[in-house]
């Protein structure tokens, strides 16, 4: 039988994850299985139980167990789609932020937040992994569409979930998207407040619809948008900060501002618009920023970075991700807010 390892830190991996240290050095071991590894206590650091988030230390060791057939040599990875991997991998993969009570993680494009009709995977079932001994899950506290990607806040704990709930629902957080558009707005800064009220398309799915007026079953809708760069009068980068939080906001608005989100499929259609060279048809919608207070006092402050197909939409035109920080961006409070 193997014997127990006893693996110390170098300095290059001072700050790195416990989970993602034996991603890299125990590639075979998944992210449930460590889990089930640091309960039992037989994965250890200097001796003490940790947690998968645990941050490492140079010159600290790891206590690893005997793993059977599993080596320490890296497998080469033959795939590299989130399919392929463990819920908890991607989990960990994307997260941004971290602590007893909350989770912050990146969501990829293209992943659901709940289950749907034709869904298997989503970040809600995702969250099992993260179950923890008492059988408490992760709960989500707030939604991003399928195909949006960025910041998603998810609470650990009932009381952490109840509290990021409020703060959503009393607005008294800070959220920042980044969208490319068809166009260039103008004028390149304002505020968008209108109702909206649920309908369906041709093809039986929902669909928001812009009314001036209140009408039964209607919510009013808030957005302040700003244009930050543009290339010609093709496409333009913004970037919107909902006030509300309605289905399909930030969708509906820009394209009722005239000025629709690139691979928005629901809201715009590209038959009479040529997509330029290089461009992805996705949606190009991103959940850039988020402050939001801490269960516990202060506030949580995160940054996404950028999907792939965005991070490459923004090379071809020449965009810098860096070259605008999210305090300029709180520069929107153009009016009041309702």
């Amino acid at each position: 039988m193997a014997a127990v390892a006893q693996k110390t830190i170098d300095a290059d991996e001072a700050g790195m994850r416990l989970d993602r240290w034996f991603k890299t050095h125990y590639p075979g071991v998944g992210f449930g299985h460590l889990q089930k590894l640091l309960r039992s206590g037989q994965v250890r650091v200097d001796g003490a139980r940790v947690k998968t988030s645990t941050r490492l230390a140079a010159g600290q060791t790891v206590r690893v167990p005997p793993l059977g057939e599993i080596s320490e040599q890296p497998k080469p990875q033959t795939h590299n789609t989130m399919r392929d991997r463990h819920d908890g991998d991607v989990i960990a993969e994307n997260t941004l932020f971290e602590d007893e009570m909350v989770l912050v993680i990146n969501k990829p494009a293209g992943l659901a937040v709940q289950g749907g009709s034709g869904l298997n995977r989503h970040v809600d079932g995702m969250l099992e992994a993260y179950r923890d001994r008492k059988g408490q899950k992760p709960r989500l506290v707030h939604r991003l569409d399928r195909d949006t990607s960025g910041v998603l806040v998810i609470g650990k704990t009932r009381l952490a979930a109840s509290f990021l709930t409020k703060a959503f629902r009393e607005r008294s957080t800070k959220k920042v998207y980044w969208a490319l558009v068809r166009g260039v707005p103008r004028p390149p800064q304002g505020k968008l407040s209108n109702w909206l009220l649920k309908s369906e398309d041709e093809h039986g799915d929902q669909k928001m619809v812009v009314l001036m007026d209140k009408k039964k079953d209607a919510d009013h809708a808030v957005t302040f948008y700003s244009t930050l760069e543009w290339v010609g009068q093709t496409l333009a980068w913004v970037s919107l900060r909902p006030v509300t939080g309605r289905m399909h906001q930030l969708r509906v608005h820009m394209d009722y501002l005239g000025h629709p989100i690139i691979g928005d499929k629901k809201y715009f259609s590209v038959m009479n618009w040529d997509m330029p060279g290089g461009i992805q048809n996705k949606l190009h919608l991103h959940a850039r920023r988020l402050l939001i207070p801490h269960p516990k006092g202060g506030t949580i402050d995160v940054t996404a970075p950028l999907p792939p197909h965005m991070v490459q939409s923004w090379n071809l035109l020449g965009f810098d991700e860096g070259t605008y920080d999210a305090v300029q961006e709180e520069s929107f409070d153009i009016g009041d807010e309702e």
